[in-house]
């Protein structure tokens, strides 16, 4: 059944269209007088005068009344974003599968696109740039396959890294270790650590070479050691001397006063993803928080809201990288690793410091 009367607007469906609704998509088409075609409800084209519409349950009733197809949205097959994601998905199985670096030249004349067009496509669905995905998957491979390789040598070829010099050029940051020493699982790498007590109860600082790579809090101190201990399992853990006390001592006023914040040297561990999650986190000014979708918009990956909840979830440097400073839409605390009082103390302490210097700056 087509539907045009003299105030189209009062019909439901006409809503759905101004609004450009995807789920409308398939229920119903429109056809617009003035230009002969019809569309999809969510078709990205200039809303029509609403005075030129006709409203149709199907493609055949839209063409039996003389219109033809949209070319831009084409109503009678799939969707435009489903076409675009079948063109970035073949160019992600393309980098996954090849051996050596596509260029984005390569890559754009393979789904046929200009470069321009295909890099910001590619971006928009994926939330990262055809070259940082490329190398997200080489690290995937290299972890996944150093631990069963023959040689590092072997391994690094087998990830799609194109030259020893790239692959050591990468590998500190991919792997936070040497390559050797994360293909024998982490064995014989030093983890200084030390365990002490803050407002917030027992907390736990570990350090490698690089940087903290741990800062846990909880009730109980064996339980933070025991956690250390499944994170780093063949790494050897050596108490802290007097000089880390020092560190320690420097963490515990973070968390004490923790909108003043503490250049601390950090080693990050995590996928490309996850580090892409962190980086934002940290860009978050104390005494602000910031919800779980605006995180995922900011990392250019709007549909990863449970993936962002994820990576905070995954957080082993408390406070340094402030994962409390992420809250639910409505402005709720939603889980917290360490704990969702420790989480609305460590707000409130934020809110308060920030409050305390605005007050000084106007006095």
């Amino acid at each position: 059944m087509n539907a045009h009367t003299s105030d189209i607007t009062l019909d439901p469906r006409w809503a759905r269209v101004a609004a450009r609704d995807k789920t409308a998509d398939g229920a119903f088409w429109y056809s617009v007088a003035t230009t002969g075609v019809y569309c999809r409800p969510s078709c990205p084209s200039r809303l029509p005068n609403p005075r030129n519409v006709q409203l149709h349950d199907s493609v055949a009733a839209a063409e039996a009344a003389g219109f033809r197809a949209c070319r831009r949205c084409n109503p009678g097959g799939i969707s435009i974003d489903a076409a675009n994601t079948a063109i970035v998905t073949k160019a992600c199985r393309l980098l996954d599968e090849a051996t050596e670096p596509l260029s984005l030249a390569q890559l754009a004349d393979s789904v046929e696109l200009s470069p321009h067009y295909f890099h910001r496509l590619f971006k928009k669905i994926t939330g990262l740039t055809p070259k940082a995905y490329a190398a997200a998957g080489r690290s995937a491979r290299l972890r996944a396959g150093l631990p069963k390789a023959t040689t590092v040598t072997a391994a690094f070829h087998e990830a799609g890294f194109g030259s020893n010099g790239r692959f050591y050029e990468a590998s500190s940051g991919v792997l936070g270790m040497s390559p050797t020493r994360y293909r024998s699982g982490g064995a014989h790498e030093v983890l200084t650590f030390a365990v002490g007590q803050c407002s917030l109860g027992a907390i736990l600082v570990a350090s490698s070479g690089k940087g903290v790579a741990a800062i846990l809090l909880g009730d109980d101190p064996g339980g933070l050691v025991r956690d250390l201990e499944d994170r780093f399992p063949k790494a050897q853990l050596v108490g802290a001397d007097a000089a880390y006390e020092q560190l320690v001592a420097q963490v515990v006023g973070l968390v004490e006063a923790p909108a003043r914040g503490l250049a601390l040297p950090l080693d990050v561990r995590g996928t490309a993803f996850q580090q892409r999650v962190w980086l934002a986190l940290r860009a978050i000014p104390a005494g602000e928080t910031a919800t779980y979708s605006s995180i995922a918009e900011k990392i250019g990956s709007p549909q990863s809201v449970r993936a962002v909840a994820g990576a905070c979830a995954a957080n082993a440097i408390a406070v340094a990288i402030p994962c409390h400073r992420v809250v639910r839409q409505d402005g709720g605390l939603s889980g917290y690793r360490w704990g969702v009082e420790r989480k609305r103390e460590l707000l409130a302490r934020e809110s308060n410091e920030r409050e305390d210097r605005y007050q000084e700056k106007a006095a």
